[in-house]
């Protein structure tokens, strides 16, 4: 092996944007293409929509505009404008901001003068205007170098700050935005903003009444058994109650961020919500059983947040101000406060609750016996198969960069050369490898010990390690990877049900996504082209000619594991399984799921005609093109 050479021109000093663009997961956490919730593509949104966000909490700006139109951004706020003579420094300058001035922002989520800078390095062109008492100033750059400085001139425009930028597609390669993604955050920043209206293109989002129209939203899913819980303080606010779910659903926010990985104050949360209803009742309850099917919200506003990363997604302040109070006897005091009296006020609201936790507490002691030998036959029946293939490195694993962290993945597989084929051809650093055998059990309506007595959902729940909820989850993304016949649709669609009916966190926390395979291989003695549906067949028959070799690929096992590590690779293809908040997910399983019904009938038909008619006009359009063209 060479010898490596150390010398003094080896030591090399990046400028800001050189360093931001050679180590982007260190300011916006994973790149991805927007497939998934906490993608760069949003992160580098949500960066810009904070600063302005902060700028409505200081009392300035009641209306934020919104515009993603063809991978293009525009935000628009109407605070105090940046001073016209800082405004090239505010976005590229790094460590430069107001954020450092805790008379001009208090308790703001970005403060690491960063948020902008990492916006502008990673765009393709990137605009910055202010505008402040009847004067503009504007600024424009290209990945983070300025291209265009413009002189102060007069506006009749309302003070504020515009910014618009393009993702560099060399960065975010195939990159789009999916607007269930943007109107969710939308949503949760005028949850915890009242009073604030966020246009997102022309569609105005507004909440009056904070978390409680949160969880309302929340909660239609699935049936409350009780009124929600709304609790509000000095920087803090709650919205509680329980469902008929399993596992637990947090929402927590921290100075208007979104906290999607939790921290040190829902943490504080969760042990206070146990301690709280203990001493309520008097009575020693097991957490679990006081936490099962609960549905809550909590924001708190904290002075000098330090959170685990750039990203934000975490919080770390062990205190709630650095001469404050630790977070957990701010938020314990306050429920055992808050919560404790309105249960007193309100006794029939404690009495559905008392009665949600001794359902839970009789469910768990059902099921004791049947974990037991669950468990006992899931060791034996790993000692003796190989359905799962692991990977080395996992979800809890990953503590280190933010680069790397979040990157493992378990593809479900069916049947043997499927799995084999993914097998030979995955990454074995992040990618594992889970396969089924046979059709699932459609699990609709069924009780959770079904996952103990099904031999194939035991073991699955024992690969993802969520027999005691998501927080153990081993894998950031868990993908289903089934042929694309009737068959692989069908054993999707149970896949799918088992996770909806027993596990909807997985399915809420983003992790749940289906990959997406080409349907054909199109080919001529120099070029190669995969095609993911019948347009981009067309396009490719079109450059490669129509003599070229046209190779439909019915099942996974007929792609070899060489093609298979390309469309499993960097440029893998996956669609996000989503819940909005409208779905309602007993309603939905039942009508997909359920007996064959006159409503799925008439549903399946319906879209077979609207597909039928598609067809037929795609094919009347090529051979009018056709025709033209001879």
């Amino acid at each position: 092996m060479a010898e490596s050479v150390y010398t003094e021109d080896s030591i090399r000093s990046l400028d800001w944007k050189e360093h931001i663009r050679t180590r982007p997961g260190m300011y916006i956490g994973k790149l991805g293409d927007g497939s998934s919730y906490d993608d760069g593509i949003y992160v580098l949104l949500k960066e810009v929509i904070d600063n302005s966000i902060d700028e409505h909490m200081m009392g300035f700006g009641k209306t934020i505009d919104v515009r993603i139109t063809e991978g293009k951004v525009s935000i628009r706020d109407y605070g105090r404008g940046i001073p016209l003579g800082k405004v090239v420094d505010c976005v590229s300058k790094i460590n430069t901001g107001g954020k450092y001035d805790s008379g001009a922002f208090q308790k703001s989520v970005g403060l690491n003068g960063v948020g902008t800078k990492a916006v502008n390095a990673l765009s393709n062109a990137f605009s910055v205007t202010s505008i402040r008492e009847g004067k503009q100033k504007q600024a424009e750059f290209s990945q983070g170098e300025l291209t265009k400085d413009h002189r102060v001139a007069k506006s009749t425009e309302e003070n504020g700050t515009c910014i618009e930028f393009v993702p560099d597609d060399t960065v975010f390669r195939n990159y789009k935005y999916i607007m269930e993604y943007v109107e969710s955050m939308i949503w949760n920043y005028v949850y915890l903003n009242a009073g604030l209206t966020i246009k997102l293109n022309g569609k105005k989002f507004v909440s009056k009444n904070g978390l409680l129209d949160l969880l309302q939203n929340k909660t239609r899913a699935e049936a409350a058994r009780y009124p929600i819980i709304h609790l509000k303080g000095e920087d803090i606010e709650v919205a509680l109650t329980h469902g008929e779910h399993y596992g637990e659903e947090y929402y927590s926010f921290v100075n208007g961020q979104h906290t999607t990985q939790g921290g040190t104050h829902q943490s504080a949360f969760r042990e206070a919500v146990v301690k709280t209803l203990r001493d309520h009742f008097g009575k020693d309850f097991d957490a679990s059983d006081v936490r099962t099917a609960i549905v809550a919200a909590i924001a708190v506003r904290v002075q000098e947040p330090v959170f685990e990363s750039q990203t934000k997604t975490k919080l770390g302040s062990l205190n709630i101000a650095p001469d404050g109070p630790t977070m957990r006897t701010f938020i314990g005091d306050f429920l055992r406060k808050e919560l404790d009296n309105f249960l007193h006020r309100n006794t029939d609201v404690a009495e559905a609750l008392l009665k949600r936790i001794q359902q839970s507490e009789r469910e768990r002691k059902d099921m004791a016996g049947i974990r037991k030998l669950a468990n006992q036959r899931a060791k034996k029946a790993a000692v003796h198969n190989r359905k799962l293939r692991d990977c080395r490195m996992h979800f809890s694993d990953n503590k280190g960069d933010d680069d790397k962290k979040l990157a493992s993945t378990l593809f479900i597989t069916e049947g043997d050369s499927a799995s084999g084929s993914i097998t030979k051809a995955r990454d074995v650093e992040t990618q594992a490898v889970f396969s089924l055998r046979g059709k699932p059990l459609n699990s609709f309506g069924m009780k959770k010990k079904v996952v103990y007595e099904n031999e194939e959902f035991n073991l699955l729940q024992h690969a993802l390690n969520i027999e005691e909820g998501i927080e153990g989850l081993r894998y950031n993304n868990i993908v289903i990877a089934t042929d694309a016949d009737v068959d692989g649709m069908h054993i999707r669609l149970l896949i799918l049900t088992f996770f909806l009916q027993f596990f909807p966190d997985i399915v809420r926390g983003g992790h749940l996504y289906i990959l997406e395979t080409p349907l054909f291989r199109v080919r001529n003695k120099q070029t190669t082209k995969y095609c993911y549906d019948e347009r981009e067949k067309q396009a490719a028959l079109e450059e490669l000619g129509a003599k070229a070799e046209i190779t439909r690929f019915k099942g996974l096992g007929e792609i070899s594991p060489d093609e298979f590590g390309g469309f499993i690779g960097q440029d893998i293809r996956l669609e996000p399984v989503m819940l909005n908040d409208q779905t309602q997910i007993k309603e939905l399983l039942k009508y997909y799921m359920g007996k064959n019904t006159p409503e799925r009938q008439e549903f399946i038909i319906e879209n077979l005609r609207i597909e039928a008619d598609k067809a037929a006009a795609e094919l009347l359009a090529a051979a009018k093109e056709e025709d033209a063209h001879v």
